[in-house]
């Protein structure tokens, strides 16, 4: 929702100071020169990216339009859940949490927190690192390992929207240019045209520099952000989950383990110990 307001915001901004100056609005409707820029620009797009991540990228911009941030619900959701495994692990041993781990689509502790479950990145890191824990010995500073070595692929895989879409606003201006230079070399072709044809034909030109720019800077840069907030958030739900899953992997009793965890949530989002608490006192009710 947001990011619709600020498209809004920067066309309002853009074209209503420009009128404001007496501007006329018929010199930059220049659908050509958006042909020419958005066409090379979606083309660079389909040359430098593969496949899948176009399909990535065009799922990650709905998001960006559709406001979908995280809540602090899930973090809380997801706090709850850590603490119900790491208590079934601490009193009847690992290997009652295999079958969550197996089959979490049907696990009953899995099904109370649907954020979570939901969210297919996070529930395969903690099954995935909860596997390898069952199944065989190993220590925390091989664990510890093991789970970067995970973050580090996700993290990965997480960006590539918001690079794509940053190369795509990095061309832009460029871009801009080019068409500007096609609309000089077809005034060229009108040089024994009166001034005022000139004139017109010199301007619908420029437009092409001013649509590059514009585009760059008040569109697809803000989105290249954007979806880089997107990317931060989900790997802060893969960094709580792992601190929780270490500390109880170093000894640490379950509540402590996930009182760490708590401490790896920023900001805002973080739940205070007393809501933390008072949640556990309601899940433990239920």
């Amino acid at each position: 929702m947001f990011a619709i307001i600020g498209f809004v915001v920067v066309l309002v901004a853009v074209i209503g100071g420009y009128v404001l100056e007496h501007g006329n609005l018929s010199v930059l409707f220049q659908p050509v020169e958006l042909l020419i820029i958005g066409g090379a620009a979606l083309g660079g797009f389909l040359i430098a990216n593969p496949k899948k991540v176009v399909a990535l990228v065009t799922k990650d911009i709905m998001n960006v339009f559709k406001g979908k941030e995280i809540p602090k619900q899930t973090y809380l959701d997801l706090l709850l859940l850590m603490f119900e495994f790491l208590t079934v692990a601490r009193r009847e041993g690992m290997i009652a949490l295999e079958d969550h781990v197996n089959q979490p689509e049907k696990s009953k502790i899995f099904i109370k927190y649907p954020s979570v479950l939901e969210n297919h990145h996070l529930r395969d890191f903690i099954c995935d690192n909860l596997k390898a824990y069952i199944s065989g010995s190993i220590d925390p500073p091989e664990f510890e390992n093991l789970m970067d070595i995970d973050l580090e692929a996700q993290e990965g895989n997480s960006v590539l929207s918001s690079g794509a879409v940053a190369n795509v606003a990095d061309s832009l201006p460029g871009l801009g240019i080019v068409a500007a230079v096609l609309g000089v070399v077809i005034t060229m072709g009108k040089i024994k045209e009166p001034p005022e044809v000139l004139g017109h034909s010199i301007g619908a030109a420029l437009v092409g520099t001013f649509l590059g720019v514009l585009m760059c800077y008040g569109f697809a840069g803000p989105m290249s952000q954007n979806l880089g907030h997107q990317a931060r958030e989900k790997e802060t739900l893969l960094k709580v989950a792992k601190a929780a899953l270490l500390g109880f992997g170093q000894g640490v009793p379950p509540m402590l383990a996930v009182e760490i965890a708590r401490r790896a949530i920023p900001g805002a989002d973080r739940p205070s110990y007393e809501e933390l608490e008072n949640a556990l006192k309601f899940a433990r009710k239920k």
